[in-house]
């Protein structure tokens, strides 16, 4: 079993998961710290609970864009897989 420690806010969060594992939460708790961050930046001191909620509906909206972007490109035609990408560029 690994172990990776996420940093934020002063607190370290310590996670165990499978060796193989270990690359992939780092790049998530990475990008994850980036939102808390730039959330922390733009709103202040507004406490933990409340910049965890808010990241988690940020990066769940991105999900919801990525599950309509995939069930249009299944849907679609060629034409609609280049709206797509256009809209992502």
């Amino acid at each position: 079993m690994a172990h990776v420690a996420i940093n934020f806010n002063g607190r370290t969060y310590r996670f165990s998961c499978g060796e193989n594992e270990v690359q992939r939460l780092e790049e998530i708790s990475k990008y994850l710290t980036g939102k808390l961050e730039e959330l922390a930046r733009d709103h202040g001191d507004i406490g933990d609970e409340r910049l965890m909620l808010m990241a988690a509906l940020m990066v769940t909206d991105e999900l919801f864009d990525a599950r309509a972007d995939v069930d249009e490109l299944l849907e679609g035609t060629p034409e609609d897989a280049q709206s797509v990408a256009a809209r992502r560029a």
